[in-house]
């Protein structure tokens, strides 16, 4: 069957999904599911959402994307932490180590395990920021006695941002072990895809479709990378007009200058993610050539972080998508 079957969208829906350890959890308007391939056949596990009510400070523009963000870092640890459990894979490597054992008796088992998601979270997040932010501002700051236009420093600091981000994607991409994980990550786009054009959900069906989805959080986090370059360009200059005697300490205290840059940038780290979740929904509910401009990065990069399913990957998708159904009927259309 091809791949190319792109173009047949009837209806967008919210619904959306991430890729686990032999499954995939969707997330509906209603409920939660985790649906993971276990020996004796598809585990699937639902839980409901908890839904914030309209007009709370949570649902906010430029608040709720922050808040989103965090929110769905938490579920997919969560996620991806049961799928361990429940795999093969995982389930067979023997008894937890004395430290595990050690911290479950002390803080009980549900405080145990929101110590090790909280961990999990902190440490993703922290990585991330040390990886893609913090690491190409310290590449850049050498460059500070050389370029001293701090527009051109921060394009610098951007590029390096964005050749780390595509050769981190390209190298996880090459790792035998997650291969699996982003055939499940096709096998999710393509079963959202059969479901949007209005076609049964049907292994067959959704094989024709393509993997490539302009709703990924693959081209999120192209957006937030991009956004900001833009973003800490335009703020530094501003900062620098504002106060005029940083220009003076960056050049008789470097350091002292270099730390006050980098906390400044830190802090503007929710606006660009908040920013970029709106880019991002304004996107997901329009379809015209300035939103095809605007997803074709995303879409090329998904090229590294999905790969083709085979019929089992496709049927986890299936049963995950069939899940998380609105149980009226178009309450999860954009």
């Amino acid at each position: 069957m091809s791949d190319n079957k792109n173009c047949c969208e009837k209806f967008k829906t919210a619904i959306g999904g991430q890729a686990l350890i032999e499954g995939i959890m969707m997330r509906g308007p209603e409920n939660d599911a985790v649906v993971v391939r276990t020996k004796e056949g598809l585990t699937v596990e639902v839980k409901p959402r908890k839904i914030r009510k309209k007009g709370s400070f949570a649902t906010w523009p430029l608040i709720r994307g922050c808040v989103n963000f965090f929110d769905s870092q938490v579920v997919g640890v969560k996620a991806l932490m049961r799928s361990a459990d429940l795999s093969p894979e995982f389930s067979e490597e023997g008894e937890p180590s004395k430290l595990d054992k050690w911290l479950e008796k002390k803080l009980g088992n549900e405080k145990f395990q929101s110590f090790l998601i909280g961990t999990a979270v902190f440490m993703g997040l922290g990585l991330s920021i040390l990886l893609f932010f913090l690491l190409p501002m310290l590449a850049s700051s050498l460059l500070d006695g050389v370029i001293r236009n701090i527009l051109l420093l921060n394009l610098v600091e951007g590029a390096v941002r964005i050749a780390i981000f595509v050769a981190y994607i390209f190298l996880v991409s090459r790792m035998e072990e997650m291969k699996r994980v982003f055939s499940y990550h096709g096998a999710e786009h393509k079963t959202i895809r059969c479901y949007e054009a209005g076609q049964p959900l049907t292994v067959e069906n959704v094989k024709q479709f393509t993997r490539l989805h302009p709703r990924c959080g693959t081209s999120f986090l192209l957006v937030v990378m991009v956004l900001s370059i833009l973003i800490f360009s335009v703020a530094s200059s501003a900062l620098l007009a504002v106060i005029p005697g940083l220009a003076g300490l960056r050049l008789d205290s470097p350091i002292v200058y270099k730390l006050i840059m980098v906390a400044f940038k830190l802090a503007l780290l929710p606006v660009v993610v908040s920013i970029a979740y709106e880019i991002n929904r304004w996107v997901g509910r329009h379809d015209n050539a300035f939103t095809k401009i605007l997803t074709f990065p995303g879409m090329w990069f998904q090229n590294f972080t999905t790969n083709e399913p085979d019929d089992s990957m496709i049927e986890v998708g299936i049963a995950a998508l069939t899940a998380v159904l609105p149980s009226e009927e178009g309450a999860d259309r954009w």
